[in-house]
């Protein structure tokens, strides 16, 4: 009779006897019939209250006009409440039902309709909140709710007491009141006070119905929403918000606009306010941001999500071991003995629930994981962009662009992937002591050897974990030091192309990589040995119990050994992730320790410029001023600045190369570190840097800056930067897209157009950083004339010049050298009162008077006014570079569509022709069978109850079992070391691939492809194929191998199982089919949107000090802000769209596995092998587990082979023409005369763009110097580009000596042409690196070169002399010291061709006029071709060439071209004259 109703006993209600004492309470029943009456009254009344509600707001119609409740305070957490009820009372009924359907009474009957209404009431009440409140503008909860939920608390605890009080005597659940009154009771006090306290917020339901008032698009508004913040409880629940998407996915391939928006918690906006809050509070400006303080931020930035995954975490970790605590349970059953009536529907029912709720919260756990690894992710880039807009100049040069974008792009993505791994460490305990309790109940106190043989295994790993880190630590600095080298590699590809030194420094790149691969190996042998340990950690554990078992005499029953299997399996699988777990950790560590130690250098002084106030006469003053770059030297940058300028004045900073112009300049802006003194300003800066920093984005853009579009003040603008003819040739005039760093704009193009921004900004002081060396003299005049004396006429403007032409007008010129300022004062004074002033002039003269020698006929330049010439060149035309028909910059290319199969070939067949595919393969299927035949033979050769004899004896069951568990141990090992090994080559072999054809890339891909895209590819990339895709290549391999091996073992128990697999697996196929093409589009998105983070990452650094000059920094953190968004987007919703396939392939793994039980409690006894029938259960446990592990496996090789797919697109990058061509190799000696002769020549940059050189005939005599000239961007510097073959003619020749440079080699010819190019560049490294990188020359030779440069002396000042150091971009050298590097590298040189592209823009003209007589020595027998906006730097040549529109206008001697006064090459002459004698606004 127990038995018989034991399960009644799961209902708490008039099924026990009760307690005579208490006979005076209202009777059980009483209770019972009120609680029906309750539940029945109130769905009347909602009913009614429903009805009515729809009729009086006209039904559907309403439905649509409405607003949806997004903004109601705990709606959502309301919803969920109810319908928890629901489903909660539902399951107790379904219990309650089938444990005493066949002895109903009066009161059983009553308790059973109680709770039928219960599940119909809160059904209902979910019903009504989700469509009908949810639409409605009520400000708080309805009436009715409030008063049912304040009454169902007191009905509850009502129940609850009488529970205590009526039921002394339970039978099977002595508590089972907790589980049917407890829930409600901890439930509906939150219900009660959401009812008082949830109210709507006013201002956010104005906001979202705003669009539709003013009429805006809906369609783009319908697209800006996101679906997850906008979902239902039902759709969050099973995932379907991702439904919208996976149609448009199905239908085209996606694109970012197709991608929802984030819900605002998940926004980088949210994020990174509340974890810069954290950082703030608990930082004090003493110690900084440590790893520890960093990682409490981040947990309390997040910490809700993280304790809602640990509940989720601990819900599923529960019920997965349900099943193995009921194996024992059920084996007993199929082998005949019954507890009670249906006990086999009973156990059914609870293995399916389990699975049911293990599927559920699992797949909940994992969404949320991701969802905090993305904000994680995006809070931790925000804030390493954030440091580095605001670094000090000696942190910068610590860390280069480089090193970090590497934070960025490895190191927060590291800790973002880590959300995976969070909770692993703390749960593996749980699982463990929940399976020692199951063993415990099983095999008794052997299970104290289990928990021994963990610990042991455990302390084991500890050396292999801190190896781990090491190697992780020291593989990451390889990595920063490599991706700084290919950063400054990509940035300066042209000089190296020019020289021919790209395969040098790609040999350099390669031993940075080998340094780099000898940490990666060690890292993954090391990997491969905890992976070893820990995949055997079960099998040891279960030898280890067993044969406890037999030395304590304890007996192994076939129902407990599986269950101990079982138990086994799942801790296993636990075990599994830990080496994963302990990696990630690693990792993760060195990437935290890594950021944070970022995070800790020294900013900018906040302190460094004090603000003037707003009435003050005085804009700029610095008093008693010592500033140097670096406190450690002696000698610092400025020393003794003392100097006051006024509002409205005009100041001139001069002197020689390296006397501290800039660096006084960067004073004024705050960037230069203060040693004493004080600075002040007063009003608003704009700032002209020497290089020009132009953004990636359109003209309009890069001028506007920010600022909203004022037309009348853009087109003064134009007109003052002579931009308007420059946007008159372009097919997209300001809308055309400038490329990476202004590659397709002239270097006075992008001089202007910096300018250009400067003047928009109306700001009141202007800093000019000698901008006018870049352009032509003619344009160098009227930028001085509109800009500085037109259109800042009024304001304060410092500008730094080597003209000495544009001092006369300065009020104040300030005289440097050797970082102070000698002399100050106007112009006539200062001429009389020093020495250095007097030497800059008289070298202006000097360099005048050559002009005299040359021109034998005055009147050429007297009768030639300013106005004559300015005027006749209005009609004049720049150059056609830019004039192309379609954009430079194009979306970066993805492949689209379905990831081919050759990619996957390709990969598992680069490393050894794939010799050791089958060989691991063949590892993991003897691993499974070997697991399979062990458990087989542990449930064959034990007894079904100690009373059957066994078939062997202990010991020789012990000991096959041992040789089984071996024999899958070496399978381990060999797995491990042979996919360590192929990873490991293959990795090596794409890199190798993959720069190689990158650096013999021709410069086109270089200047159309954002360098963001590649070092996306050389970081993130080639990151996933050293580290990940080896294991997930293997893990789905070895995951397949399972799933068939349980698929095989569950259909052995009858063939008819095996049917039902058949209709799951076509659905689970047409789930992943209907999957695969929006997640696949999804991961290609992600890599896509990552480069443009990179890129601006980038280029944010490189013009850190104009974006702060301008006070700019909080626009660009803003745009920061927004293309992190634009990364998490497609991340957010491929985690999304994961997890709702899991769900669903989920739920079938548990109907087959339900269908497959009942099966073996339906069949007659005897009819199959109970031991067998006792494994397939065993295996059907992890069925759940191993198609969401296929899934998750497959779509993770899905996303991450994308990595793999994008290097084998760099791969196929079209090459240059060959280094060397054998049989066509020229003599040692050539050229012996130099001699350029061209014929025809005409050159394009794409074929979709003009021509640039229109067919250009002339010969470069041998042994002469020749002067290229003209307008700024007339071809001058392409004809260069044409004979060092950086651009192939589209027609024509070049021959060198007779030979035709297109049949040659490029490294044959281009070794023996010298150049000395426009933007002077140098390398990080050291003196002698960037003199002789190819280490051809000795000690004396470099010197010598120093010397005849003017360079000696510096360097021999400098403690390292030859091997002092320079930093990234040579920053610590000044602009014109760059070039005096870029000459001393042309004298080592010596070549019979020199080419000069505007070599001494940077310099003064007394540094210039002993260049020009070093190059007249050095090279006097040499063929010398010279460019140049300075007219004296060629006035000397043999021959002038005049280019104008990609034409020769003129190509004659000078004095010849000088006869005539109408000659163009006279015009500029005389305008060089004219404004080198005037004195502007003076």
């Amino acid at each position: 009779m127990e038995s018989k109703h034991g399960m009644t006993m799961f209902f708490s209600h008039p099924l026990v006897q009760m307690d005579e004492a208490s006979i005076l309470l209202p009777k059980p029943i009483f209770l019972r019939w009120f609680s029906v009456s309750s539940h029945f009254l109130f769905l009347l009344v909602l009913s009614i209250v429903w009805v009515c509600k729809r009729f009086r707001n006209g039904g559907l119609e309403h439905a649509k006009e409405r607003l949806k409740n997004n903004n109601f305070s705990y709606y959502k957490a309301t919803l969920f409440s109810c319908f928890g009820l629901s489903l909660f009372y539902l399951l107790v009924w379904i219990v309650t039902f089938f444990g005493c359907m066949y002895c109903l009474s009066d009161e059983k009957l009553v308790s059973h309709l109680d709770l039928i209404l219960r599940i119909l009431t809160w059904f209902a009440t979910s019903a009504y909140l989700q469509l009908e409140f949810s639409y409605s503008s009520d400000k708080k909860f309805p009436i009715i709710m409030r008063v049912w939920w304040t009454f169902y608390f007191i009905l509850s605890s009502a129940c609850l007491v009488f529970d205590l009080v009526y039921y002394k005597k339970p039978r099977i659940l002595p508590n089972h009141f907790w589980v049917l009154d407890f829930v409600p009771i901890v439930i509906t006090p939150f219900l009660c006070f959401t009812g008082f306290f949830g109210m709507r917020n006013e201002k956010e339901t104005l906001f979202l119905q705003e669009p539709l008032l003013n009429g805006s698009n809906v369609e783009g508004g319908k697209k800006n929403l996101s679906t997850f913040s906008n979902a239902n409880l039902i759709s969050l629940f099973t995932f379907s918000w991702m439904g919208p998407l996976f149609k448009v996915g199905n239908k085209k391939t996606l694109d970012l606009d197709d991608v929802p928006q984030l819900a605002k918690e998940d926004s980088v906006n949210g994020i990174f306010s509340v974890l810069r809050n954290k950082l703030e509070t608990s930082t004090t400006s003493s110690n900084g941001v440590g790893t520890l303080k960093l990682v409490k931020a981040l947990f309390f930035s997040v910490w809700k999500e993280i304790l809602w995954t640990a509940l989720l975490a601990i819900l599923c970790t529960v019920s997965s071991y349900v099943g193995p605590y009921l194996i024992d349970t059920f084996v007993q059953y199929l082998n005949g003995r019954r507890e009670y009536a249906n006990e086999g529907y009973v156990l059914v029912s609870i293995f399916f629930v389990a699975k049911i709720v293990e599927s559920l919260s699992q797949r909940h756990w994992m969404f949320k994981l991701q969802q905090v690894g993305i904000r994680t992710r995006a809070a931790l880039v925000a804030m390493i962009y954030k440091k580095g807009l605001s670094l000090s100049s000696r942190s910068r040069q610590a860390h280069t662009t480089g090193e970090i974008i590497n934070f960025m792009s490895v190191d927060a993505e590291r800790v973002g992937n880590f959300s995976w791994y969070m909770h692993n460490l703390w749960l593996v305990p749980i699982e463990v002591t929940l399976a020692l309790l199951i063993l415990y109940k099983n095999v008794g106190v052997a299970s104290v050897a289990a928990l021994v043989a963990t610990i042991a295994i455990g302390l084991a790993n500890f050396p292999l974990g801190k190896l781990q880190e090491n190697f992780q630590d020291e593989m990451m600095k390889s990595k920063d030091i490599r991706m700084k080298a290919t950063s400054e590699i990509l940035r300066n590809m042209r000089i190296l192309k020019l020289q021919g030194w790209e395969m040098k420094f790609l040999s350099r790149v390669i031993e940075l990589r080998k340094n780099e691969t000898h940490w990666l190996k060690r890292y993954l042998y090391t990997s491969a040995m905890t992976s070893f340990v820990f995949w055997c950690t079960p099998t040891f554990v279960s030898v280890v119990t067993f044969g406890s078992c037999i030395l304590l005499g304890i007996p192994l029953e076939s129902g407990k050994i599986l269950s101990a299997l079982a138990t086994f399996r799942i801790l296993q699988d636990a075990i599994y992730i830990l080496p994963d777990t302990i990696s990630m950790v690693v990792q993760t560590k060195v990437s935290l320790d890594r950021i944070g130690s970022f995070l800790c250098l020294e900013d900018l002084q906040p302190d460094l410029v004090e603000k003037l106030p707003g009435g003050s006469e005085v804009a700029v003053e610095i008093s008693n001023g010592n500033f140097s770059w670096d406190h450690s030297f002696e000698n610092h940058t400025l020393t003794d600045l003392n100097f006051r300028v006024y509002h409205g004045m005009r100041v001139a900073i001069c002197g020689t190369v390296g006397c501290g112009k800039s660096s006084l300049l960067s004073c004024i802006l705050g960037e230069v570190p203060k040693i004493c003194g004080t600075t002040k300003l007063r009003g608003t800066k704009a700032y002209v840097a020497q290089s020009p920093w132009i953004q990636s984005g359109t003209i309009e853009d890069n001028i506007l800056f920010g600022k909203e579009m004022d037309r009348d003040k853009y087109e003064r603008v134009l007109e003052a930067c002579s931009l308007k003819k420059d946007l008159e040739i372009l097919s997209f005039g300001d809308q055309t897209i400038i490329g990476e760093r202004g590659i397709n704009m002239s270097g006075g193009q992008k001089q202007r157009i910096q300018i250009a921004r400067a003047l928009y900004q109306d700001a009141d002081i202007y800093l000019f950083d000698d901008p006018f060396s870049a352009v032509d003299a003619h344009t160098g005049t009227h930028l001085f004339k509109e800009c500085l004396l037109g259109l800042l006429g009024s304001k304060t403007v410092i500008y730094v010049t080597h003209q000495v032409e544009f001092l006369p007008s300065a009020d104040l010129i300030l005289v440097m050298k050797d970082g102070r300022i000698t002399q100050a004062g106007k112009y006539d004074d200062i001429l009389k009162s020093g020495t250095d002033f007097m030497t800059l002039v008289g070298a202006h003269k000097q360099a005048l008077s050559a002009i005299g020698s040359v021109v034998s006929d005055s009147q050429i330049l007297t009768n030639l006014s300013l106005s004559d010439i300015v005027e006749h060149e209005q009609n004049g035309k720049t150059d056609e570079i830019m004039g192309q028909k379609g954009q430079i910059v194009q979306e970066e290319e993805r492949e689209k569509g379905r990831v081919e199969l050759s990619v996957y070939w390709k990969y598992i067949t680069s490393s050894y022709r794939g010799a050791f595919v089958p060989f691991i393969l063949l590892s993991y299927i003897f691993f499974q069978l070997l697991q399979i035949a062990s458990n087989y033979w542990m449930a064959w050769a034990a007894p079904v109850s100690k009373d059957v004899t066994p078939p062997v004896k202990g010991s020789v069951l012990i000991l096959v079992y041992a040789a089984f568990s071996l024999g899958s141990s070496i399978c381990v090992l060999v797995r491990s070391s042979l996919t360590a090994t192929a990873g490991y080559k293959t990795a090596t072999l794409l890199f190798n691939k993959m720069h190689m054809s990158i650096f013999r890339a021709p410069m086109s891909f270089f200047d159309s492809t954002p360098s963001g895209r590649i070092l996306n590819r050389a970081s993130t990339d080639q990151s996933a194929v050293d580290l990940e895709i080896p294991y997930l290549i293997a893990s789905f391999a070895y995951v397949i191998i399972q799933l068939l091996g349980t698929i095989a073992v569950m259909s052995q128990v009858a063939w008819q199982v095996f049917i039902m697999f058949i209709p799951v697996v076509a659905a689970s196929i047409w789930y992943q089919q209907y999957y695969i093409p929006t997640a696949r589009e999804l991961a290609r998105l992600v890599g896509v949107c990552k480069a443009p983070n990179i890129q601006h990452f980038a280029e944010s650094l490189s013009g850190s000090t104009t974006i702060r000059s301008f006070n700019q920094e909080q626009r660009f953190i803003d745009t920061n802000l927004h293309l992190i968004d634009g990364y998490s987007r497609p991340k957010f919703h491929s985690a999304g769209a994961m997890e709702w396939l899991s769900l669903r392939l989920n739920m079938l793994s548990s109907i087959t596995f339900a269908f497959s039980l009942v099966f073996l409690i339906s069949v007659p006894e005897g009819l199959i092998d109970r031991g067998i029938a006792g494994i397939a259960v065993t295996y059907g446990l992890n069925l759940n587990m191993l198609q969401g592990w296929v899934i998750w496996a497959l779509c993770n090789i899905e996303n991450k082979i994308i990595s793999v797919e994008r290097i084998f697109q760099y791969t196929l990058i079209p090459s240059e023409p060959p280094l060397v061509i054998e049989n066509k190799r020229p003599d040692s000696k050539w050229p012996s005369l130099g001699e350029v002769h061209i014929r025809d020549l005409q050159v394009r940059y794409a074929p979709h763009m003009p021509l640039v050189l229109k067919g250009l005939t002339c010969t470069f005599p041998g042994g002469m110097k020749t002067g290229i000239v003209g307008r700024t961007g007339s071809g001058k510097s392409t004809l260069i580009q044409a004979l060092f073959r950086i651009v192939d003619p589209t027609g024509g020749q070049i021959l060198v000596d007779g030979i035709d440079i297109s049949t040659i080699g490029l490294h044959d010819l281009r070794s023996k042409l010298s150049i000395i190019p426009q933007d002077p560049v140098m390398f990080e490294g050291t003196v002698r690196t960037n003199l002789d990188p190819l280490e051809e020359y000795k000690d004396e030779q470099i010197w010598e070169a120093l010397d005849r440069c003017q360079l000696g002396e510096i360097v021999r000042r400098k403690e390292g002399k030859l091997d002092s150091a320079v930093t990234e971009n040579g920053e610590n050298w000044s602009m014109g010291q760059r070039q005096l590097v870029c000459l001393a590298r042309v004298i080592l040189k010596r070549s019979k061709i020199l080419m000069l592209d505007e070599a001494t823009a940077s310099v003064d003209t007394a540094t210039d006029n002993l260049i020009q007589i070093t190059l007249r020595q050095q090279f006097s027998d040499s063929t010398v071709i010279t460019i140049a906006h300075r007219i004296t730097s060629v006035l000397d040549s043999d021959m002038v060439l005049l280019l104008d529109n990609g034409f020769i206008v003129e190509h004659d001697t000078p004095s010849r071209l000088l006869e005539n006064k109408y000659s163009s090459f006279a015009k500029l002459v005389a305008e060089y004259t004219v404004r080198s004698t005037s004195r502007f606004g003076s």
